[in-house]
C-alpha cells in the first residue's frame, strides 16, 4: 500500500528524482555523508503531481545548514579523547604498541610454574622408585657418631631384573643370592670428602649380630674371614654391623647398585670414556677384552672392566684402584648439562640407577644427591680417594689393615679432619 499521496509513487514521480536516473539534479541524497533537515520540513504530503520538499544536505566540505551538527559523523569516537581511541589522537583503526615487559613477565612466571611442576613432579617419581630395604635400626652396638655424614657404598653382583640373556651376555652368572664385589667408604664433611675403598679379601672378624629377618641373635666367635663373607652370610645390616666394628666409625648410610643398574646406566649415558693402561686389558672370566689407549666403553663392557681381577695378576687392590677411576669418569660424564638438561638422556639414566638401587630406611633423596656430588667431586680430583692402608697379609691369605694406620683415619673422619693418612 502506497502512502503517498494520490498521483505520487516511485515510478510516475516527475523525472524521478531519488532513484539513479541520469537527470541532472544531484545524487547527493545517495552519496553523501550527513543529512539533516532545514526549517520548516514535517509531515505535512507533497503538492500533487510535484516533488515533494527534500532534506538539506551537508556537502561535507564545511558548508552545513545553520541546524546543523558538524560534530556528527567526523570520524570521532565517542568516550575517547581526540577520537583516537583509548590512547588518545590516531588514526582510525590504529593499535597500541605491545607491552613487551608484560608479556616478558608473564612467559617469565609460566617457565617458572612449569619449572616447578616438573621438579616436583620428578622428586615424587624418583622418590616412589627408591627401595629403601635396609633396617640399620636392626644393627646393634653401634659407635658414636662422629662429624660429617658417612655413607657405605656397595656393587652388588645381584642378578635381579637381568633376563638368561643378560646374564649370559654380561657374564654374570646365575648363581642365587648376591655377593659384594665393590664396597667402599664415602665421608662427606666440611673439610673435604674421602672415598677409601674397602678391598672385599680385607680380613675381618664377624662379631655378635641379630639376624635381619630371623631377630636371633648370633654371638661372635672371633671368626676371621673376608669382608665380603658377612654380606653373604647375613646381608647389608651384618655387613654395616662388620665394618663398625672393625673400625669404629659409624654408617650413616647405605646405597647399593646391582649389575643390571649399573650397565644400564652406563648405556643411558651413550658410554664412558676411559684410557686402558698400556699392554692392554684381557680376562675371559669377566670378559674384559680391551686394547691399550683410549676408547668408550658400553654397559657390558664397563661392568667387564670394573670385575676384572685376573688381567691385573690376581690383586684386589689394583681392582678398587680401576674402579675408582671408573666411578670418577663415570660420574663426570653423567653430571654434564648433555646429559642433566636433556630429559631424553637424564630420565632413562635416572631410572635405570634407581631401579636397581637399595638404600637404607632414612635415605632420602636429598642424602641421595649429596651422596652423588661428593663421589663425583671425590674421583674428580675435588677431595681424597684411597685404599684401606694394608700391612700384609693375616694367616689365613686375607689382606690384613694397618690397625696404626686405621685409627689415625678413624679419628680424622670422627672429628670430620682433613684426612693425611696414606696408603
Amino acid at each position: 500500500m502506497n502512502n503517498w499521496p494520490e498521483g505520487w509513487h516511485g515510478d510516475n514521480g516527475g523525472d524521478r528524482y531519488g532513484r539513479g536516473s541520469a537527470s541532472a539534479q544531484p545524487e547527493g541524497a545517495r552519496v553523501m555523508r550527513q543529512v539533516g533537515r532545514g526549517p520548516g520540513v514535517g509531515p505535512s504530503a507533497p503538492p500533487r503531481g510535484g516533488v515533494p520538499p527534500q532534506p538539506t544536505y551537508d556537502d561535507g566540505y564545511g558548508h552545513p545548514d545553520d541546524n546543523f551538527n558538524s560534530d556528527y559523523n567526523t570520524g570521532q569516537v565517542y568516550g575517547s579523547p581526540g577520537g583516537g581511541g583509548p590512547d588518545g589522537p590516531g588514526p582510525r583503526g590504529h593499535r597500541p604498541a605491545p607491552n613487551w615487559g608484560r608479556r616478558i613477565k608473564w612467559t617469565a612466571i609460566t617457565v617458572v610454574v612449569l619449572l616447578v611442576v616438573v621438579s616436583i613432579g620428578t622428586y615424587f617419581w624418583a622418590d616412589s622408585k627408591l627401595k629403601r630395604e635396609v633396617d640399620l635400626s636392626k644393627v646393634i652396638e653401634r659407635p658414636e657418631a662422629g662429624e660429617g655424614t658417612n655413607y657405605l657404598i656397595v656393587g652388588s653382583d645381584s642378578r635381579e631384573g637381568l633376563s638368561a640373556e643378560e646374564k649370559k651376555r654380561l657374564r654374570t652368572g646365575s648363581a642365587e643370592g648376591k655377593r659384594t664385589d665393590s664396597m667402599m667408604i664415602l665421608h662427606v664433611g666440611d673439610n673435604g670428602n674421602t672415598m677409601i675403598s674397602l678391598p672385599r679379601d680385607s680380613n675381618v672378624e664377624i662379631p655378635t649380630f641379630v639376624g635381619s629377618e630371623s631377630g636371633k641373635t648370633y654371638e661372635g666367635t672371633g671368626r676371621q674371614t673376608k669382608l665380603n663373607a658377612a654380606y653373604a652370610e647375613d646381608g647389608p645390616e651384618l655387613l654395616v654391623r662388620t665394618v663398625e666394628a672393625n673400625t669404629g666409625l659409624r654408617i650413616d648410610h647405605y646405597a647399593e647398585i646391582g649389575f643390571a643398574g649399573f650397565a644400564k646406566i652406563v648405556d643411558a649415558i651413550g658410554g664412558v670414556e676411559m684410557t686402558i693402561p698400556e699392554g692392554g686389558m684381557k680376562d675371559p672370566k669377566s670378559g674384559a677384552d680391551f686394547e691399550a689407549g683410549k676408547q668408550t666403553l658400553n654397559g657390558e663392557q664397563s661392568l667387564a672392566f670394573v670385575r676384572t681381577r685376573y688381567a691385573l695378576k690376581g690383586s684386589d687392590l689394583d681392582r678398587t684402584k680401576n674402579q675408582q677411576k671408573f666411578l670418577s669418569a663415570l660420574a663426570s660424564q653423567t653430571a654434564t648439562p648433555s646429559t642433566v638438561m636433556n630429559p631424553f638422556k637424564l630420565y632413562p639414566t635416572m631410572g635405570a640407577g634407581l631401579d636397581t638401587l637399595t638404600v637404607d630406611k632414612d635415605m632420602s633423596l636429598w642424602n641421595l644427591a649429596s651422596m652423588f656430588w661428593a663421589m663425583k667431586g671425590v674421583t674428580g680430583g675435588e677431595g681424597k680417594s684411597m685404599n684401606m692402608p694394608i700391612s700384609g697379609n693375616a694367616a689365613n691369605g686375607n689382606l690384613q689393615w694397618d690397625e696404626a694406620k686405621l685409627k689415625t683415619l678413624v679419628e680424622q673422619l670422627k672429628n670430620d679432619e682433613k684426612v693425611t693418612v696414606t696408603e
